[in-house]
């Protein structure tokens, strides 16, 4: 792996390279604990939240190459707390949401002072917001504004990534239809990850305008305008296996994180001007089996995630606090350790070839291994900056960081790889 120092040319000097902001929550420990083991040595992070009190109790948790870093108090209600945040470091990780409640005005200090981002939104409406306040700002201070490092949406983004690079290296043509299949994956759901699905459902709820800007394929497109005309794409699909590449059986379920992923990915397609292919159609669905029942399964797995939104949509808050976790809560050690998940990813392209791709990793694929991907995504910024897209603005993580990124989360354990099927 290639490192440059913090300190270089690229960079204004800060008295951070990484702030963790919001560590005192479930998937901010995660974080801070993975940069304790895994970061290069000279590498400055701070840990930062509202109470110095339950930060210092953090910090003593964490391995003893913690022990010296700096505590810092900011709150998302206080915007002079967060200014002076931003400008004290080169990248602020940040895990505190619902992002729509507490995100926006973290992230526009950040394109203002020129400082790298990185979070873990699965937000819609929030990414939205963020990329309308941010992006022509962070485009004139420098800033890689950069939503999405997490399971939301590294597998997705970066498979894809992988994907149109071999192909383009090949000579092969560009994409065309291109299917996300979770082939295997095991892990819990947090408090956290919960109060931001319901954030976004009590906003669609409110507004109609929110609700159809929530639903549009390309709504975290730069230019909708611009975008391809390819039809109608629908996010809850049941797909037949040999519908998307030789040899690929039985039916395939809709993919609870389709809704979100999908966009980011179309993004990274028009923030690279379309290069993935003009017509480049993308979906993600799940597994199921292939045995003769597979259709079964795939459709049982369709309603019980209409149910699950139906329920979250009409039922009283006090009956789903009773039953779902809390924010702050999430899976024990032992059930993030027996987690894992793996994506493979097919493509047919404009030259009839057919490539695949896959990502594949250890751990409670929303807690251990995202913390993973951002840590390894603030990571990249610091230390491989040479390495880096020639870009700024709000990004993702294939536009932002893409190839650094690849080379840091296999250097991790991550099996990704891309090649003709």
């Amino acid at each position: 792996m290639t490192s440059t120092d913090p300190t270089d040319s690229t960079s204004t000097q800060r008295d951070y390279d990484i702030v963790v902001y919001g560590a005192t929550g479930f998937v901010g420990r995660l974080t801070a604990a993975y940069l304790a083991e895994h970061a290069p040595a000279n590498t400055k992070v701070a840990l930062a939240g509202r109470s110095l009190t339950r930060l210092e109790a953090v910090r003593k948790s964490l391995p003893a190459s913690a022990a010296q870093w700096p505590l810092v108090e900011a709150d998302a209600n206080d915007i002079d707390s967060l200014r002076a945040l931003a400008v004290s470091t080169r990248v602020v990780i940040t895990t505190v949401g619902p992002y729509a409640k507490y995100g926006l005005p973290l992230t526009t200090v950040c394109a203002e002072s020129g400082t790298d981002y990185v979070d873990l939104t699965g937000e819609v409406l929030f990414a939205r917001k963020s990329i309308d306040a941010n992006h022509e700002i962070a485009r004139r201070t420098g800033a890689r504004i950069i939503h999405s490092c997490g399971f939301d949406s590294i597998p997705s983004d970066i498979g894809v990534h992988v994907l149109y690079s071999a192909v383009t290296d090949a000579g092969a043509g560009e994409l065309t239809d291109t299917t996300l299949v979770v082939s295997a994956m095991r892990g819990g759901v947090s408090g956290g990850t919960i109060d931001s699905l319901r954030t976004q459902i009590d906003e669609v709820k409110k507004d109609g305008k929110l609700r159809r800007l929530a639903a549009r394929p390309y709504s975290l497109s730069p230019d909708r305008s611009l975008e391809p005309d390819l039809g109608r794409q629908s996010d809850v699909v049941l797909v037949n296996g040999k519908d998307i590449a030789p040899g690929v059986r039985g039916w395939k379920a809709p993919f609870v994180m389709a809704s979100y992923n999908t966009r980011v990915v179309r993004r990274s397609n028009a923030l690279r001007e379309w290069a993935y292919g003009k017509e480049f159609r993308y979906r993600e669905v799940m597994s199921v089996g292939s045995s003769i029942a597979s259709p079964v399964f795939a459709g049982a797995v369709s309603a019980g995630l209409g149910a699950l939104v139906v329920g979250m949509t009409v039922l009283p808050k006090k009956i789903l606090d009773r039953v779902l976790p809390k924010p702050g809560e999430g899976p024990s050690p032992k059930a993030q350790d027996s987690g894992h998940f793996t994506m493979d990813l097919y493509t047919t392209t404009t030259s009839g070839a057919h490539y695949r791709s896959r990502v594949k990793a250890t751990g409670d694929p929303g807690y251990k291994a995202t913390s993973v991907m951002l840590g390894e995504s603030a990571l990249a910024l610091v230390h491989n900056r040479s390495e880096l897209p020639d870009a700024a603005g709000v990004l993702t993580p294939a536009t932002g960081i893409g190839d650094a990124l690849v080379t840091r989360l296999r250097d991790a354990g991550f099996e990704i790889w891309a090649k003709k099927a």
